[in-house]
């Protein structure tokens, strides 16, 4: 079988191939570590080889962002012992040698060959491609191929000659893959001992491709780009091979990306160098340009000029340059700038003289002081007509050169060149300025000249390095070589107890990710600017995560507030990255002081420009950020308290949650809303420019702190990171609003994305002429301009000047109001102009310019006016949430040392009371004369002895029952003991559903909404309970003792109408002698309005004017009937109608029509996602007040983000019960007392009129003839107030004290008892001990068997067992290796000989293990490879399987070459997990792309550790190897003759078994007529793992299918 050369068949390498055990290592600092920790995972391979005689093992690890590949390829020595070598670029474009001296392609650099194999052409034409196709489609792997198509390859001569439909395909052993944002280093070894080679002979070709791709890896100099490109037209013949036709195959497709470089005919160096220059100064001038090239400056930003000529022609005539032109040398200048901040490296700028250099003055002043460098080379008069150095003390060398002369060697010229840039690059790095002058002739006039000034450059003409070569020495921060001041630094750090860490501007990509991986580990708040590029950060994860890196994004709008700023002290500071943005943020740094303040800072101290306006900073070092970084992380250890640290998230959390709301509720487009909305849209891979003045700030305060990635999710877990940044830049060095467009442009070119540039209309205007440089679209993608248009400078409007200035000097001199067309300015340009005045249009705008392969500028119209009060407001309700947050978290934690409260346990009690009459949401059609209410009240104890008390009341109108509703509480039961609560959680911003998230793992949408709120009130009460204070004082925590002493809540009254007009009127009028001042009148029980007309009428006649009345429709009238209700009443003063029409898009509508307010009610209800988009068409003015019940909407929570938008709105927000007990409305009395508290806070901070006290909808209380507890609420006529109402303080009181009346408990449920024991089965001429739990009674002699998925347990089911045990009797069992389940005795004595666990046998020990449970059939519910194991059990043994519930589960593979490469990978896998152990495998196991979902859960690390609890290897791997879906029987025939009823589940997000199940569905029962067989679930938010990631609606499923047949 061995082959020749060591090359594969395209079949053979499949099945290798597919056999990849991907291992994912933690992100590094460099490709030097990225390297040295894949040698440390080899050599622990190494030293435990693994037994299978062919495998492959992949190993990669996240490395720092910034374009490394090509560089890294052109490192590589010319006589290479590794073969091959090779580079594609991932342009989309194939590159040229022009664009690829940029040196900012991104591609992939391969270095030797894990893997060859080759196909031969297909029989048939038709066939082309197939082949491979065939091959490596059975399954996917993170494994690439590159190599040859339609070409046959000769191994030994390495010729290739033309065959259609062949191809010749490698996996290299070490490969750098970039991609936007982020790149991965990856190693293979592949082995086969029979045709490829040993495991020890891949290892040893492994180490020699390491040793020569470390050794070159650390040379990252940009000139050896223009040296190796310079040498490919005598490259040898196989390099050039691998770089002209290079393929890739992901998975199962087959692209072409083809690398093909287009040369001219004249290219070559040696020609271009030794050519006849008519003059010296042609001479002089390619000298220059060339030394510039040798360098790495291959881009020249170039001003017409006559005395620059020999330059512009030079620069223009070389094979390897970029020209761009621009008759402005102001514009020109800062697209060079532009350039340099996006490239890391200089533009060279060429101009004439005289006021053409000083054009140049703003942009040199920019690079200066923001360390961008710049080469500036100026052709000048002689020097006995002028010299001048026109930048002064701003560049950082100024050369003037003699005149070009053969009496001066050209040595001369090449080491000033040398020197020059040498000082632009080196720190501190800035602009240098050359000075040319240049005699006549200018033009390329023949003038003799004598060639013995190029005596000398023989070698430097014989290759394509420059002259002189500046070797910088590497400056290291390890433990041994610190100096004292280093340890002291060090040891401060280590001290800290409430340490900062400060991102200021960071330009470099590299830094980016180095400043985030500092972050990680030391797990210090992170106060970030927007410049850092991690303010604006992408992630996988869901918003509601606890992040271990906690960024304090809304800092400076928290400082807005006195107390907040009083109490935000840091002990230590280490600000790393210079300027920021934020001006609060600098005074807190100031007000923190003295305290050390270490600064990072890779610039020398002794530069003028050191970044410490305050001259506060105590230490500072000098060092690049990654080498801080690495020595950080080498000596100190994370900070693992979280007190200071959780009070911290929550005020930025309540912060965040504020900024949000208010932004988002407002209807208009707003200057915030823009700078929420721009980050929103970006896509990965695309950068920011920020203009300065409003635009910066604004993205800097309002900018969004969370925004989905766009990158593959396996992509991003992979890389061990939470988050990415997105590079952003700025002007920040002068601050000046001067070359924006001129400076983006360049920007976008030189760091080779997708630019957004972000600025104000005056900036705008100040650089049209950067339009001209937009238009010439040179060697980058597009960008899109978005011009923020308030017609003037708005910053002004917020500064003090602002305040005490005439409007009409403000106009003329502050704002330079203006009106000019910014789209007649884009025309005249030939630039593509869209307008933008709505936040739709703004969103469509961004959409489509993100992807049009076009330049364009979009403009957003506002006003300065509107601006500055939109401002001032947001401010205003950011500084009172701040401010409310610090008094809750205060209060909570005054006395206590840590934030959390262990939970003991949860129970529930079902109660059931009698009323005086059926609620309203009830049927009348009952003849039942006695009405009950029914529902849970739940009991949560900590462990302190506090209780907390919440109620559980479903109603019709919830679409929830009783027993949907126990199953989910005993599920919660389960979840809650031992969890934690946190102080945080009363700030209801976001933070409860934060907690459910993290803490309990379920998404928290997928909690029922009656259970929602009954879970928040028990855990908000609990809260109370623990600190001896009342539900409203931990949500709004009062300071004037009168407020705490009297809380009162009106109480509006509730009259069912189904009477006749003077019954309700005579029921109204007894209401209002009781002190009831507001009554709700039910509506709409007729099929017609006129007896509720008449009702209305007779009512108001009765009670008289004073008395406020509401009529409630329920959604029940046609649009016709309500507008008919609303003009025959509208002289009877209704304060609103809830819900008129039975279609919600007829409210507005309605409004409009009859002039009679509308409250919304049945409308909210439903809002699940994206509540304050659905409330957006309900800002009308008509729609004057909102009816919020917490136990339908889902809470608490919930309710606060919509009655904050109805507060902000001026809306009246009415609290309502849904008949609850007593002891929920005392939860609600004490919510509606803080909305209205709330209401008035927002009243003083808009200055507007108080609003009239509201009456709340709790007259339901009424309708109770039995108390749930054993006191009873006090609701009472108050004679001082003139109403009926509750005293929330007292409400508050009665909760906490809190006690069941023991004649209504109907039960009370502490918690299933669970059972575990041991059966004893044999099978196969085996003995095995299967270990079973159990919990729960079946009542109808249901019994549920639950099968867990490998390297599961039993266990894995309890949650979802004890919350189906309701009504059935619930067994899960470890499966064989699995758990507690063991082989006890077999006939072999070592793991060859173990006994068979082939499907065929599990399913046998299944079978007897229920035979003994169960003399009844059973259901049985399956997951994964328990969900196979179900299938084949339902399908074999139809008369003890009532039904099935395949949870991610397949029937099999049926193409044999698939079945073969699985069993293949699955054999290879089982070896491993032997040899390798538990640990070593479940890393590489779960970083497979099925578990990408799973692995951004928040109990991933906690359910990946309990898969290490197995401890009998031998018979897992045996289970992984015979179970193999490559060696079981196909099912999919069976299928068609199923007779068992299945329930087929899936996660949303796993696409794979989505269509498995689909195409399932179509099969099952085919054969048997069965004509709808029941629909396939797919479970929301989940991925494969659908039962650990969203179980509530996995639970839901499977009890929907066990009552299928009542």
């Amino acid at each position: 079988m061995g082959k020749e050369n060591n090359v594969l068949d395209g079949k053979e390498a499949a099945l290798l191939v597919n056999t990849c055990i991907t291992r994912n290592l933690p992100p590094v600092l460099s490709l030097e570590q990225g390297l040295d920790i894949i040698k440390d995972a080899v050599d622990e391979i190494k030293a435990n080889p693994p037994s299978c005689s062919s495998g492959m093992f992949r190993f990669q690890v996240a490395v720092p962002p910034s374009a490394k590949a090509l560089n890294w390829f052109c490192s590589q020595p010319e006589q290479s012992e590794v073969f091959p070598l090779f580079f594609i670029s991932n342009e989309k474009e194939n590159p040229t040698y022009k664009s690829l001296s940029l040196g900012r392609s991104r591609g992939v650099f391969g270095i030797g060959s894990a893997v060859n194999f080759r196909g031969p052409p297909p029989p048939h034409a038709s066939e082309k491609g197939s082949a491979i196709q065939r091959y490596l489609r059975a399954e996917s792997t993170s494994s690439k191929a590159y190599g040859f198509l339609d070409i046959e390859f000769d191994t030994e001569t390495s010729t290739i000659k033309h065959q259609s439909g062949s191809f010749y395909l490698f996996i290299p052993q070490i490969e750098l893959d970039e991609f936007e944002d982020i790149s991965f280093l990856h190693a293979t070894l592949a082995w086969d001992d029979s045709s490829l080679c040993t495991f020890t002979e891949t290892v040893q070709k492994f180490e020699l491709a390491f040793d020569q791709a470390r050794h070159s890896c650390a040379n990252n100099s940009s000139q050896l780009i223009h040296s190796s490109l310079s040498k490919f037209n005598i490259a040898e013949e196989h390099t050039e091979m691998v770089r002209l036709n290079a393929l890739l195959l992901d998975r199962k497709n087959l692209e072409a990306s083809a690398l093909k470089l287009h040369q001219k005919d004249d290219t070559n160096k040696l020609d271009y160098l030794t050519k006849d220059f008519p003059n010296i100064n042609a001479l002089w001038a390619s000298l220059i340009v060339e030394e510039c090239t040798r360098l790495g400056l291959t881009y020249f930003c170039i001003a017409p000029g006559s005395r620059s000529s020999p330059l512009t022609i030079a620069a223009a005539s070389h094979p390897l340059t970029t020209c761009i032109a621009c008759i402005d040398e102001r514009s020109l200048a800062f697209h060079a700038l532009g350039f340099a901040k996006g490239s890391q490296k200089p533009a060279v700028i060429i101009t004439s003289s005289g006021t053409a250099v000083s054009n140049l003055f703003p942009a040199v002043v920019e690079a200066s002081q923001n360390f961008v460098p710049m080469v500036v080379l100026t052709a000048d008069r002689p020097p006995e007509l002028i010299d001048v150095n026109h930048f002064g003390t701003f560049v950082r060398q100024f050369f003037s050169l003699p005149p070009p002369s053969d009496e001066i060697s050209a040595r001369m010229v090449l080491t000033t060149v040398d020197s020059a840039v040498s000082k632009a690059t080196s720190s501190p790095s800035g602009p240098i300025h050359i000075n040319c002058p240049f005699k006549e002739p200018l033009a390329y006039t023949p003038r003799d000249w004598n060639r013995k000034c190029l005596n000398g450059l023989d070698f430097w003409m014989s290759n394509a390095k420059p002259f002189t070569t500046y070797i910088p020495l590497q400056n290291s921060l390890t433990r041994n070589n610190t100096n004292g001041h280093m340890t002291e630094a060090l040891e401060l750090i280590r001290a800290a107890n409430n340490g900062i860490l400060v991102f200021g501007s960071i330009h470099k990509e590299d830094d980016m990710w180095a400043a985030l991986l500092l972050a990680k580990h030391l797990l210090w708040p992170v106060i970030v600017d927007v410049q850092s590029g991690l303010r604006l950060r992408k992630y996988l994860s869901s918003i509601l995560d606890r992040k271990d890196i906690l960024f304090v994004d809304q800092v400076d709008q928290l400082l807005l507030s006195d107390s907040v700023r009083d109490w935000m002290k840091a002990d230590v500071i280490i600000q790393i990255g210079s300027r920021i943005t934020g001006r609060r943020i600098s005074q807190m740094i100031e007000q923190c002081c003295p305290c050390p303040y270490i600064m990072v800072d890779n610039h020398p101290s002794r530069h003028p420009s050191r970044h410490d306006p305050s001259y506060i900073i105590t230490h500072r070092i000098h060092s690049s950020i990654s080498h801080f970084t690495e020595f950080l992380i080498k000596s100190c250890l994370p900070d693992l308290s979280n007190k200071r640290k959780e009070f911290i998230r929550g005020l930025d959390m309540t912060a965040a949650w504020e900024i949000s709301n208010f932004i988002n509720s407002e209807k208009s487009l707003t200057e915030p809303y823009v700078a929420r909305k721009i980050f929103e849209n970006i896509r990965c891979g695309s950068a920011l420019f920020f203009g300065n003045s409003m635009t910066v700030r604004d993205a800097d305060m309002y900018g969004s702190n969370w925004v989905q990635s766009t990158h593959n999710a396996s992509l991003m877990i992979s890389s061990g990171l939470p988050c990415h940044g997105v590079h952003v830049s700025g002007n920040r060095g002068a601050s000046g609003i001067d070359g924006l467009i001129s400076t983006a442009v360049g920007f976008a070119v030189g760091c080779n994305k997708r630019v957004l540039l972000v600025m104000g209309d005056v900036s705008f205007l100040h650089d049209t002429n950067g339009l001209a440089l937009l238009r010439q679209r040179t060697s980058r993608k597009p960008m899109v301009i978005l011009v923020v248009n308030n017609h003037g400078g708005a910053i002004f409007s917020q500064l003090p000047v602002a305040n005490t200035t005439d409007r009409s000097i403000l106009d003329q001199f502050f704002y330079t109001t203006h009106d000019v067309s910014i789209r007649h300015l884009c025309s005249a340009h030939g630039v593509k102009h869209v307008q933008v005045q709505t936040k739709t249009e703004l969103q469509d705008a961004l959409f489509a310019s993100q992807r049009e392969n076009a330049d364009c500028v979009v403009e957003v119209e506002s006003g300065i006016d509107t601006n500055v009060e939109f401002h001032s407001n947001l401010r205003s309700f950011t500084r009172q949430a701040s401010d409310h947050a610090l008094s809750i978290l205060s209060k909570l934690s005054v006395e206590d040392s840590t934030l959390h409260y262990k939970i003991s346990k949860m129970e529930y009690s079902l109660y059931r009371v009698k009323l005086n009459a059926p609620t309203t949401a009830a049927s009348r059609n009952s003849n039942t004369t006695t009405s009950y209410r029914e529902g849970f009240v739940i009991s949560l104890f900590l462990e302190d002895g506090s209780i907390g008390f919440g109620e559980v009341a479903p109603l019709e109108i919830h679409k929830e029952n009783l027993h949907d509703v126990e199953e989910q509480l005993r599920f919660l039961i389960h979840a809650m003991e031992g969890n934690t609560i946190d102080n945080s959680l009363p700030l209801l911003k976001s933070s409860i559903s934060s907690w459910i998230w993290n803490n309990l793992g379920i998404p928290p949408g997928s909690i029922l909404p009656s259970v929602r709120c009954g879970l928040e009130m028990a855990i908000l009460s609990a809260i109370a309970s623990t600190h001896g204070t009342t539900l409203l004082d931990i949500i709004h925590p009062q300071k004037d003792e009168i407020s705490k002493n009297s809380s009162p809540v009106q109480i509006c009254a509730l009259i069912d109408s189904y009477g006749t007009p003077m019954d309700t009127a005579f029921v109204a009028s007894n209401l209002v002698a009781e002190g009831f001042t507001a009554i709700k009148i039910k509506v709409a029980r007729r099929s017609e309005p006129d007896e509720d007309i008449a009702a209305i009428k007779e009512v108001r006649k009765k009670v008289g004017p004073h008395i406020v009345l509401r009529a409630d429709a329920n959604r029940k009238w046609t649009y016709d009937q309500a507008v008919k209700f609303a003009h025959s009443v509208k002289d009877c003063c209704l304060q609103y109608i809830e819900e008129p029409v039975n279609d919600e898009n007829e409210i507005v509508r309605f409004c409009e029509e009859t002039g009679l307010a509308v409250a919304l009610d049945e409308t909210i209800n439903c809002i699940r996602e994206n509540p304050l988009r659905f409330l957006e068409k309900y800002i009308h003015s008509g729609v004057t007040a909102i009816v919020i019940k917490p136990s339908v909407i889902g809470g608490f929570e919930n309710a606060a983000l919509v009655a904050r938008w109805a507060q902000q709105h001026g809306k009246t927000t009415v609290i309502s019960a849904a008949f609850e007990s007593a002891l929920g409305l005392s939860a609600y009395i004490q919510f509606a007392r803080h909305l209205d508290l709330q209401n008035c806070e927002m009243q003083k901070l808009t200055n507007k009129k108080s609003a009239p006290i509201t009456s709340h909808g709790f007259g339901t209380y009424k309708w109770f003839n039995e108390q749930v507890t054993e006191y009873s609420l006090n609701i009472r006529h108050n004679p001082n107030h003139g109403c009926v109402e509750a005293d929330a303080i007292e409400a508050g009181q009665f909760l906490q004290k809190c006690r069941l009346n023991p004649d209504i408990v109907v039960r009370t449920f502490l918690a299933d008892q669970v059972k575990e024991y041991q059966l004893a089965v044999d099978s196969g001429g085996a003995h095995y001990s299967i270990n079973v739990v159990e919990t729960g009674e079946s009542i109808d002699g249901t019994t549920v068997v639950f099968l867990h998925g490998f390297l599961g347990t039993g266990g894995d089911w309890m949650p979802i067992m004890k919350a189906a045990s309701i009504s059935a009797r619930c067994i899960a069992v470890d499966l064989p290796g699995h758990g507690g389940s063991k082989l006890k005795h077999h006939q072999g004595i070592d793991g060859s000989d173990r006994p068979d666990l082939s499907m065929d046998v599990v399913v046998d020990i299944i079978r007897k293990v229920l035979d003994n449970l169960t003399s009844e059939k059973v259901i049985l519910v399956g997951y994964s490879m328990g969900a196979r194991i179900a299938l084949y059990s339902a399908l074999k043994y139809s008369n003890k399987v009532e039904g099935a519930v395949i949870i991610s589960g397949s029937p099999g593979l049926v193409d044999e070459d698939s079945r073969e490469i699985r069993k293949a990978k699955d054999e290879f896998r089982a070896s491993t997990l032997v040899s390798n152990g538990l640990r070593f495998f479940t890393e590489a196991w779960y970083a497979e792309e099925l578990w990408a979902s799973l692995r951004g859960h928040p109990h991933f690390k906690q359910i990946a550790n309990n898969r290490l609890q197995h401890d009998d290897l031998l018979t897992l791997g045996k289970v992984l190897s015979d179970l193999s879906i490559g060696k079981q029987p196909s099912m999919w025939e069976d299928l068609k003759q199923c007779k068992v009823p299945l329930q087929l589940i899936v996660g949303e997000k796993d696409a794979k078994f989505k269509a498995i199940a689909r195409e399932m569905q179509t099969k099952i029962g085919h054969e048997n007529g069965i004509a709808n067989p029941t629909p396939v679930v797919e479970i929301p938010d989940s991925g494969h793992a659908v039962h650990l990631e969203n179980p509530l609606a996995v639970i839901a499923a499977i009890n929907r299918f066990i009552k299928r047949g009542n």
